[in-house]
């Protein structure tokens, strides 16, 4: 049983790694290509989805095994509200800021200061992770 384990989380470790690496390379490509069109909104996208997509990838293997168990399901709504939206904030405020609202917002000065830096990949893995994480039983 602990063999079926091991290559369980492996396999899923190869996949999520797979995953990073192919989104780390679309990232370039979209940078190379801001670079000569000058339109960085599709940059921006992508590093707001894709630390959101990790964070889900990060936590699905449990979901997955929490889902085989079959029993009736809830949503943690404190830790949605008091983890994932403070994190999804973060992670969408360089989006933001290319809005008219954007630079308005609060704290929008110091998170777009860092522009797409550790602080909202940081913030969109941990909204991911806590989004599904979110789902109890």
């Amino acid at each position: 049983m602990s063999i079926k384990r091991f290559l369980y989380y492996l396999i899923w470790t190869l996949v999520i790694g797979g995953a990073i690496y192919l989104g780390n390379n679309y990232q370039l490509a979209l940078e190379e290509q801001s670079e000569t069109t000058f339109n960085i909104i599709p940059v921006l996208i992508f590093a707001t989805i894709f630390p959101l997509l990790v964070g889900i990838l990060l936590r699905l293997p449990k979901l997955i095994i929490d889902i085989k168990e079959k029993r009736p399901w809830t949503f943690d709504w404190v830790k949605g509200l008091a983890i994932v939206l403070p994190a999804l904030y973060i992670t969408i405020l360089p989006l933001l800021s290319y809005t008219s609202v954007g630079m308005n917002l609060p704290f929008a000065n110091e998170v777009i200061f860092f522009g797409n830096s550790l602080y909202t990949t940081t913030a969109g893995i941990v909204a991911g992770y806590v989004l599904l994480d979110s789902f109890v039983k």
